[in-house]
């Protein structure tokens, strides 16, 4: 009983899944903030000093069509980094646990009796048409 669970727990899909789901959300809080302090505003200098940010106004004077360019590049740097350290903090040392402990390998089947037969009948076809 005590073995079936720890291979249940010991699968790589589930394992992968349950630590990505909790060290990506917590970490990407972390990149929001980092992102959103540094980058936010280097993206908004480069509206220059008189403008509101990464973006335009659709109707001017309106706020509300506001196009915030900075936000959509913060939201992809935000995914970008938080899958990149899922995937070389978390996936990659576990595949590679799963590698040394033999997770996921099948074993060779030895070949059915017929076709052992028919394989022999091939061979013997082939020798005698040369």
């Amino acid at each position: 009983m005590i073995q079936g669970f720890k291979d249940f727990i010991m699968r790589g899909n589930i394992v992968d899944l349950a630590v990505a789901v909790v060290i990506g959300t917590a970490f990407a809080a972390v990149v929001d903030v980092v992102v959103s302090s540094l980058i936010t505003p280097l993206l908004n200098a480069m509206g220059g000093a008189e403008a509101s940010g990464l973006g335009f106004h659709i109707i001017s004077g309106n706020p509300a069509t506001y196009m915030d360019f900075a936000a959509i590049i913060n939201a992809l740097i935000v995914f970008l980094l938080t899958a990149a350290v899922v995937y070389f903090v978390i996936v990659v040392p576990m595949n590679k646990v799963n590698e040394r402990m033999g997770f996921g390998k099948e074993e060779e089947a030895a070949p059915a009796e017929d076709v052992v037969l028919l394989t022999e009948i091939r061979d013997l076809l082939a020798r005698e048409n040369r």
